[in-house]
């Protein structure tokens, strides 16, 4: 879960998701200081899928984060991450303004 915060670095801020336990995946975002006025938000939907707004002059940019499974894993990881993106992409499809 995301902790609403992020951290700045050197003029750089990273979102990233609270670690709850160990070992843990995860995404990120690090949006540089020059850009921050364009961010909208950040939104984690898992510990392998996040998304970050950005608002841009004719339209809104959205960036997409996934942490996919190798080739060698079991299916069942990879077609629970296929159905988190297909969720995703419907999110994105269904509303006109973000």
């Amino acid at each position: 879960m995301w902790d609403k915060g992020g951290t700045v670095r050197a003029g750089i801020i990273i979102f990233s998701m609270k670690k709850e336990r160990k070992p843990s995946l995860g995404t990120g975002f690090s949006v540089h200081h020059r850009i921050v006025s364009a961010f909208e938000r950040v939104e984690f939907v898992s510990n392998r899928v996040s998304y970050i707004v950005l608002r841009g002059y004719w339209c809104n940019f959205i960036v997409l984060n996934v942490h996919a499974t190798s080739e060698v894993k079991s299916t069942d990881p990879k077609d629970s991450l296929y159905e988190e993106l297909e969720q995703v992409f419907y999110h994105f499809l269904t509303f006109n303004t973000i």
